[in-house]
Parts: structure tokens; C-alpha cells; sequence
């Protein structure tokens, strides 16, 4: 069943940007492509073909240069804060004596 389709995303607000587009043929095969924007700039492009006797056919492309931002931790750990307990334990006084002599 022939079709046609396509669709784009662009939100300023969370930065997203995607979009992909596609069309079948009577005979099954398809063509079409989708982008993102990753996470480090570029825009992800990939255009493909499928069809019954080849498959999936896909050739991905990058637009842009890559940039990475510097990593600035959000968490930082606390101080250790450990201080030994007072000790519990007593020794016990001796409570030995020695027996009475006894005869017989």
C-alpha cells in the first residue's frame, strides 16, 4: 500500500530536534530519512532504502562539528564525618580466691 509521511520536531525549550520523513511504493520498497541533533552538536542523518530483495539499506551522515561542554559536577560529597565511639566495656575485677587449705 503506497504512503507518504513526514514530521519534524524543533523545541526550543528542551533543545530537542528530530524529524524523519518517508515513502512506500506499490511494490514494497520504501525511502526515507530521519535526523537528531545529538547530544554533542551534530545532526545524525540517515537516508535509506528498503525494499524485498536488498533489505534495510541505510548510509549515516554527521552534520557540524562535535563540542563538548566542560563536566562541572552538580554534587559534591560531604566531608567524612566519623568519631569512634567511647568504649562500653569495663574489664571485670578479678573475683578469684584461692581455696582454703583442707587436710584429710
Amino acid at each position: 500500500l503506497p504512503y507518504e509521511f513526514a514530521y519534524a520536531v524543533k523545541d526550543e525549550y528542551t533543545g530537542d530536534d528530530f524529524g524523519h520523513q518517508e515513502i512506500a511504493n506499490a511494490d514494497g520498497s520504501r525511502t526515507g530519512s530521519y535526523r537528531v541533533v545529538l547530544p554533542d552538536g551534530r545532526t545524525q542523518v540517515v537516508t535509506y532504502t528498503a525494499d524485498h530483495y536488498n533489505g534495510y539499506q541505510a548510509e549515516v551522515t554527521y552534520e557540524g562539528e562535535a563540542t563538548y561542554q566542560e563536566h562541572t559536577p552538580s554534587y559534591k560529597a560531604p566531608a567524612p564525618s566519623y568519631h569512634a565511639p567511647a568504649p562500653t566495656y569495663h574489664a571485670p575485677a578479678p573475683s578469684y580466691h584461692a581455696p582454703a587449705p583442707t587436710y584429710h
